[in-house]
């Protein structure tokens, strides 16, 4: 993974003792409210319902075991002893005090971290597959080009005050697991028929109070030009973007006002006078940020282990964990993990000191040091040895991190909601754990099989439930606390839009809900179909009958 340099180091040092002197005007009465407010959310800081909330970087989800160490003595000595890891592949603390905060900075610093551009108007963290140099399905290793766009867009000028926030996403598997047509930028990498890398360039994708895919506004564009282009897009968006209407200041607003024809037009104009300039990539400056990024030390192991394979027959446990949560890996004898952050009793996403810190051992012991946190809120081992795997398996489990749940019902994404945030309309963690309780079965959760399902407390839609197989939004309804559904929503190469089934339910009815969704897809499915492939084959109608009709039925009763 990438290591700071003098330069690095030095942005860093300097932004920490800025932001220790800022904060200590402010609370010398020094600096207004109103004046302090831009200088901390440039370094991360919000105010929420309690206390203040401090989101901390993770550049394109990537983590040392040292830096996991930080991140758990941060949550032991200024927080409340847990984390939460965001769908931004972030990782957010609910209670440092305000006075705490440059100590925790100035901790960052000493593991290469920091909390730059994680709110405000700018460009945030750049995130990508959680699997990026591991997964089979891989064309490029989009990591060395994250990070060169992270070094472009930090501290960027241009960039400090855009009209909204703005997000990128980079991909190079053929499977996207970056979800890049929900992003402002997303970048698809692969291979020209000259072997060349390029990328197909997607614009104006997003969630929120107006959930849109991207358009793809460049179907080949050479790596060399990645940051000169991206400028040509944010220049385009800097100049035209609304400033006027909160509401109506991202990017996926002004393509949808000019339409793709005239946005593409006018990035191609401005990118003239921006092609061949000094932030071009050259070959030379791309080797040596590749070079972080080189494949670890791996032994020359068989593809099968007897061990493993004597364990898989004999444990069903370890069998089923290994069905969920072990994923293929390009090299052979190895598996990449995701260790589940959703047991069902806490929030999902949240990660105690201690799990951290035993998170942290077992990147050392079973991998190189290397920790990967999804979009997804769970964390990730990129390389075990086959053979260790049953050992790794009985570790997790004791800090409670072997949930055999990956990809299933109850692998839940769930943003923090009306518990913490200030701007949700609902509670988002008490509905996630309800449903979790409601499918506390394992083996049906198996039958079932893959299930999205994604929870927002409001339309700001930090818990991706546009794109959820089944996406569930908290909303304000007569000052009361509601749930909106949707249905057939989907990430990845193929990614949907759901569609809302009509009006909303209270939150004590969401389980319920979600199981005749269920009971549906059960009667309807054909053999080996997901359920959002069902949803896509027979709509919502069928499933949205079976809901409101079981409710008249439940009310006709006085029930």
């Amino acid at each position: 993974m990438y290591r700071y340099d003098s330069y690095d180091q030095r942005i860093v040092d300097e932004r920490v003792a800025q932001f220790r002197d800022q904060t200590s005007r402010y609370l010398a009465g020094d600096l207004s409210e109103d004046e302090f407010r831009p200088l901390r959310l440039q370094n991360g800081l919000y105010i929420q319902r309690h206390a203040p909330m401090l989101r901390v970087a993770i550049p394109y989800g990537h983590l040392s075991s040292a830096q996991m160490r930080m991140l758990a003595h941060i949550a032991r000595k200024y927080d409340r002893g847990y984390g939460h890891f965001s769908t931004r592949q972030n990782i957010q603390y609910n209670w440092p005090t305000l006075e705490s905060v440059p100590d925790i900075l100035a901790d960052l610093a000493t593991v290469e971290m920091h909390a730059i551009q994680t709110s405000g108007n700018c460009i945030r963290n750049i995130t990508t597959d959680q699997f990026a140099g591991v997964a089979p399905d891989e064309v490029i290793d989009p990591r060395p080009l994250a990070e060169i766009l992270r070094q472009w867009s930090t501290f960027h000028p241009e960039f400090a005050l855009l009209p909204r926030k703005f997000k990128i996403a980079v991909s190079g598997s053929i499977q996207d697991r970056a979800v890049v047509q929900m992003h402002d930028i997303g970048l698809e990498f692969f291979r020209d028929s000259a072997g060349t890398i390029a990328a197909r360039v997607w614009a104006g994708g997003g969630l929120g109070r107006t959930p849109i895919l991207g358009t793809m506004i460049r179907e080949h564009l050479e790596w060399q030009h990645l940051p000169t282009y991206c400028e040509a897009i944010l220049r385009v968006y800097n100049r035209h973007g609304r400033r006027d209407n909160a509401y109506k200041a991202r990017i996926k607003i002004l393509l949808k006002a000019l339409g793709a024809e005239e946005f593409s037009r006018q990035v191609e104009a401005e990118w003239v006078h921006l092609k061949d300039g000094p932030n071009t990539i050259t070959q030379a400056e791309f080797d040596r940020v590749a070079a972080f990024f080189a494949p670890p030390a791996y032994r020359d192991l068989p593809a099968h282990d007897a061990g493993f394979d004597a364990a898989l027959a004999s444990e069903p446990a370890f069998a089923a964990w290994v069905r969920r949560c072990v994923h293929a890996h390009r090299q052979p004898g190895y598996r990449a993990v995701t260790l589940s952050l959703k047991p069902g009793n806490v929030a999902p996403g949240d990660a105690t000191d201690a799990q951290m810190d035993a998170v942290a051992d077992l990147a050392e012991r079973y991998g190189f040091g290397e920790i990967r946190v999804s979009h997804e809120q769970n964390l990730i081992l990129s390389d075990v040895e086959l053979g260790q795997l049953h050992a790794l398996w009985s570790e997790a489990r004791q800090s409670g991190l072997a949930t055999p749940n990956i990809g299933l019902l109850t692998d839940i994404i769930c943003c923090p909601g009306g518990d913490f945030c200030s701007l949700a309309n609902a509670p988002s963690i008490p509905v996630a754990q309800a449903i979790q309780q409601t499918f506390d079965d394992l083996d049906y959760l198996h039958d079932i099989g893959e299930l999205e399902l994604n929870i927002s407390g409001c339309m700001n839609a930090c818990g991706h439930h546009h794109v959820g197989h089944i996406g569930i939004l908290g909303v304000d309804k007569d000052g009361s606390e509601w749930y909106q559904v949707t249905i057939g929503g989907k990430q990845g190469s193929d990614a949907s839009i759901g569609t809302v089934i009509g009006p909303s339910f209270a939150a004590d009815e969401i389980p319920g809900v979600v199981t005749r969704l269920i009971e549906v897809y059960v009667r309807e499915r054909h053999a080996d179909e997901r359920f959002i492939d069902t949803v896509r084959r027979l709509g919502i109608a069928p499933f949205k009958e079976h809901v409101y009709g079981k409710r008249a039925e439940k009310e006709a009763a006085g029930v």
